[in-house]
């Protein structure tokens, strides 16, 4: 217990005294300090070294990581703009909902995507996507206010998807009025591969598509 406080009230003395090699560099001479790397005994100035080139270390890996991640983003980025040039091209051929589902298939090479939207103008009553929706389904995209990300089993849309009973995880969507934010739809991502959507998974992109979709589409309902 002394020697605990004895070596801490050193401590706190050098912390204080940031000088007091200066005054007595005598001292620097004699201290031998034992390192890491193999356990061997080293001088101040070594052990110094030492310790900076392992900080130097982590910070080099640190860096690596965050180049990574950003080279990630922006090829995540790139994909994303070019979907929304084949969003604006399609508006003009009426064809939203299909290039909306083959851009995102193709650009972000994914498994399975579909979509349904309720309430649509009387023009677009007879096409795929106007297909009956459970109250239960529209409520739970009114209510989802962030997409969703987890097991694909028992998710509301997911038997929209292609080959549904294979799917392991699924990414919802709720396409919502930009003004209301009242939905008018909802879009159902889906993969065999169950960490392709998982529940962990960062949500900042696939809200963006959301939005994007939403403004896209939202002109085909009432």
């Amino acid at each position: 217990m002394t020697a605990s406080l004895d070596a801490r009230s050193v401590a706190l003395y050098l912390k204080d005294n940031p000088r007091f090699f200066d005054d007595h560099p005598e001292l620097l001479t004699g201290l031998r300090l034992t390192t890491q790397l193999g356990g061997r005994t080293v001088s101040l100035q070594e052990r110094q070294a030492e310790i900076l080139r392992e900080k130097l270390k982590a910070l080099e890996l640190k860096l690596s990581h965050l180049n990574r991640i950003a080279k990630e983003n922006d090829a995540i980025m790139a994909k994303f703009h070019m979907w929304v040039d084949t969003l604006l091209l399609s508006q003009a051929n009426d064809q939203s909902p299909d290039s909306l589902i083959d851009a995102l298939r193709d650009g972000f090479g994914i498994q399975s995507v579909s979509l349904r939207l309720w309430d649509v103008a009387d023009e677009h009553a007879n096409a795929w996507f106007a297909q009956k929706v459970s109250e239960e389904t529209r409520e739970f995209a009114n209510q989802l206010h962030q997409p969703y990300c987890g097991p694909a089993s028992g998710q509301p849309g997911v038997v929209w998807l292609d080959d549904a009973a294979t799917m392991q995880s699924a990414a919802l969507l709720s396409l919502q009025h930009l003004d209301t934010k009242k939905s008018f739809g909802l879009l159902v991502l889906g993969s065999t591969d169950p960490q392709r959507f998982s529940a962990d998974l960062a949500t900042d992109f696939l809200t963006r598509i959301a939005h994007t979709a939403s403004a896209a589409l939202q002109n085909m309902v009432q």
